[in-house]
This record gives C-alpha cells, structure tokens and sequence, in this order.
C-alpha cells in the first residue's frame, strides 16, 4: 500500500496530480487557501487585491510579530475597496477552492488547515473525496485519524479553535495507527520555524495522545521551515511533511 501525504498546499493545485502519481490513496492535511505569499509577493489573494508592494509591507510587519500594526495596514488597504470584505474575499477562496478540489485524485482524504473554511467544503465534496475532522478511517487496513484547524493565536487565522475543543477532537479519534493533523504535536524542536524564527502553536492533546496511544505514525504540517521535520516519541515517528506550496511534493508512506 502506497499513500502520498501533502499539506499547506496555498494554491497549489497545479502540482497536485503530479504529486498523486503511483498512490493507492491521497491525504491532504489542509491550508488549501493562499492568502498571501512570503517568497513571490505578487501571488495570492492578498497581492490581486492590493499589489506586491502592499503585500510586501504587510510581511514583514507580520514577520516581525507587530500583528496589530499589519491589521491596522491592512484595515488601510481595505478601506480603498468597494463592497464589502467578507464577499469581496469568500469570492476569491472559492476560485481557490474551485481549482484545488477538481484536481485533488480519488481517492482522496482530507482535513481542514488553519486558514481555511470550513463552511465551504461540502459545497467542492465529490465522490471519493472524504472529507474528516476528529473522526478515523480504515485505508489499506490501518487506522487514520484526522484532526483538523489550529489553536488560537495573535494571527487570527480564520480555523482556529479553543484548546478544549481541540482536545475533544484529538480524543474522539481514539487509538488508531496513524494520527493525521494539520498543527504538530507540543515539541519545540517541531513547532519553530526557523525562517519565521518564532514558535508556532502546537497541541498538548495531539502530544498526549501520541504518549498514551502510540500510533504507528503522527503526520502534520502548518509550520513551513521547521528546526526538526521528524523525530520519534516513543516508538511513534512524528513526522512534518513539508510545504506543499514551496516543494511541490508528498510525503510517501508504505506498507
């Protein structure tokens, strides 16, 4: 059994039927939307709106961790548009969300990121794509969980959650073989991201339960440039499997 497993595909869907050939199954660990790119300024919703330069100023306020000064420039670049905000950028996500679900394979299973909608997915469901959150699957006789979004932050990123229902979440999943999320377990060495050269959030459930449970396999994303993109806890090898958008490849599991 081969599967191929990709997140924080940020617009990437040009690189997704490549990225499926020679699997059994596909996953996809979510952040499908591409707000604003940190590499090419002039890619992502942000940038159609308002421009490279606009996006530029707007990084590196968010780089150096002055949140509220890039909302207040941002609120700045909004106040030059017509309309309203939130039609304005639903619009934009759903021709993301158009381009990404028609080239994801089949079959396909798949969680939600932290900058994604959840309210939107069932609207690009198809056969043979199969949508969990805080639920498990049998794929070729192995046990998956899937546990989607992240934690709050000063980001403000449109999916994030409380820790409490997050941690509901991670327990409803149960013992399974493979723990499939899209923010990684509570490990330092997993949670900085080195070009960013801060932490993310982790999850202490996702951690707990991967010491109590021991699933065969922890699989993420969410932080891009990691210190550490794999290391055991016990006999469970966590494992970030990288940053679709920049590589444009998955990680392979077999068995």
């Amino acid at each position: 059994m081969r599967v191929h497993v990709v997140s924080d595909v940020h617009g990437r869907a040009d690189a997704l039927p490549a990225a499926a050939e020679g699997a059994d199954a596909f996953i996809c660990l979510g952040d499908l939307v591409l707000f604003l790119d940190y590499h090419d300024h002039s890619r992502g919703i942000m940038s159609d709106l308002f421009g490279a330069e606009a996006v530029r100023h707007l990084i590196e306020l968010r780089t150096a961790q002055r949140f509220d000064d890039a909302r207040e420039w941002s609120r700045t670049l909004w106040a030059g548009v017509e309309g309203d905000r939130a039609t304005i950028m639903e619009a934009a996500i759903r021709r993301q969300y158009e381009a990404m679900f028609a080239a994801f394979p089949t079959p396909t299973y798949l969680t939600y990121g932290n900058v994604d909608l959840p309210h939107l997915y069932p609207e690009y469901l198809r056969d043979g794509l199969t949508l969990l959150d805080g639920q498990a699957v049998e794929i070729g006789g192995l046990r998956f969980g899937f546990v989607g979004g992240g934690l709050r932050t000063p980001m403000r990123t449109p999916y994030e959650i409380d820790d409490d229902e997050f941690a509901t979440k991670v327990a409803a999943v149960g013992v399974v073989d493979v723990l499939c999320c899209h923010i990684p377990p509570h490990v330092p060495e997993l949670v900085y991201d080195v070009e960013a050269g801060r932490f993310e959030r982790g999850s202490k459930a996702i951690l707990e339960a991967i010491q109590e449970t021991q699933p065969k396999y922890a699989l993420f994303g969410h932080v891009h440039q990691p210190l550490v993109d794999s290391l055991y806890i016990g006999a469970t090898r966590c494992v970030n499997v990288g940053h679709f958008n920049a590589h444009g490849t998955p990680f392979v599991l077999e068995w």
